[in-house]
C-alpha cells in the first residue's frame, strides 16, 4: 500500500509531467471507483488543462481548469504515463493527454478516482475527514494535537483523521527511532519523548522520499522506488539484530495489527 512517501513522489512527478497539459479524453473501465456517473466524470475532465498536482496524506489532488481529480490508490496500484498506443494490459481509468500520451490509473483493491467540480472541493467528505499532512505539522502543532488525548501512540499515528500519511510500512521504524513502544500511552509521553517522536516521523518519511519511495511501488515511468528492505531499521525484521543494541527484533500483536520492535530499546513504561 502506498503511504505518504510514495504519494509525495507521485505528486511531484505528476506535477512535473502534467502541469500545463490538456486532457483530450477520459475513459473508465471500473465505474465503481468513481464518485459520480461515468458521463459526468468524463464531461468534467475532458478538455481541461492540468494546473498542478499536490497531495494530502494518501490522496493525490489534480487541479484542473474545470475542477479537481482526486486519486487514492487504496491497497496499491500504478499511475503510469505511457504512449497512447501502448497502454498497460490492465487499467481502470485513463486520461488521454496531448502529445499522444495517456495517464493510466490501475487500482489493485479499493482505489478511488473522484471528480469534484470547481469551487466544491471542501464538500468532499473523504479528504475533509483527514488530519493535516504529517510532514507539515510543526512541533508546537504536534504537541497541541497530542494534548488531552488518550489511547496508545501507534493507533494515534495510524488514524488518518489525526495526521494524514503514516501507515503500517513506516510506523515501526518511526517508533524505534523515537524509542517508543507501540502501546505506550499518550498520557505518559514526556516533552522529550514528544520531540523525539516528531523528529522521528520527519526523519523516516523523508528518508524514503529522498529515495523515491518504497521499492514495491513504481513511478510514472514504471521504475521502482529506491527505499528497499535493507533500509528498514526494525520493521519486518523479526529475529534480526537491533541496529542500536543487537537485541533480536520481535514481532508482537498490537490490536488488529502486528508491530516490530526492539524490546530493549522500546520498553513499555510501567
Amino acid at each position: 500500500m502506498p503511504e505518504l512517501p510514495e504519494i509525495v513522489c507521485r505528486a511531484r512527478e505528476m506535477n512535473e509531467e502534467l502541469a500545463g497539459r490538456r486532457i483530450r479524453a477520459v475513459a473508465v473501465k471500473q465505474p465503481k471507483c468513481l464518485n459520480v456517473p461515468v458521463a459526468e466524470f468524463a464531461r468534467g475532465l475532458s478538455g481541461a488543462r492540468v494546473r498542478g498536482v499536490t497531495n494530502r496524506g494518501k490522496w493525490l489532488f489534480v487541479d484542473t481548469s474545470s475542477g479537481h481529480l482526486l486519486l487514492n490508490l487504496g491497497m496499491g496500484g500504478e499511475i503510469l504515463l505511457v504512449p497512447s498506443d501502448d497502454l498497460p494490459e490492465v487499467w481502470r481509468v485513463r486520461l488521454d493527454l496531448d502529445r499522444k500520451q495517456s495517464l493510466s490509473v490501475n487500482f489493485w483493491w479499493f482505489g478511488y478516482a473522484h471528480y469534484i467540480a470547481a469551487g466544491r472541493l471542501d464538500e468532499h467528505s473523504m479528504p475533509a475527514a483527514l488530519g493535516p499532512n504529517v510532514l507539515d505539522v510543526s512541533l508546537a502543532e504536534f504537541r497541541r494535537l497530542l494534548r488531552g488525548r488518550r489511547g496508545a501512540v501507534k493507533p494515534f499515528l495510524l488514524d488518518q483523521s489525526n495526521l494524514a500519511g503514516i501507515g503500517n510500512a513506516y510506523i515501526h521504524d518511526i517508533l524505534f527511532r523515537a524509542r517508543l513502544h507501540p502501546l505506550e500511552p499518550l498520557t505518559s509521553l514526556s516533552p522529550k519523548a514528544v520531540r523525539r517522536l516528531h523528529g522521528a516521523i520527519a526523519k523516516e518519511l523523508r528518508r524514503s522520499i529522498a529515495k523515491g519511495g518504497a521499492f514495491y511501488e513504481v513511478d510514472l515511468h514504471g521504475h521502482p522506488g529506491g527505499f528497499r528492505e535493507t533500509d528498514l531499521l526494525v520493521g519486518y525484521r523479526e529475529g534480526k539484530p537491533c541496529p542500536a543494541c543487537g537485541t533480536p527484533v520481535v514481532k508482537i500483536k498490537t490490536g488488529s495489527t502486528a508491530s516490530f520492535l526492539c524490546p530493549r530499546c522500546q520498553p513499555l513504561s510501567g
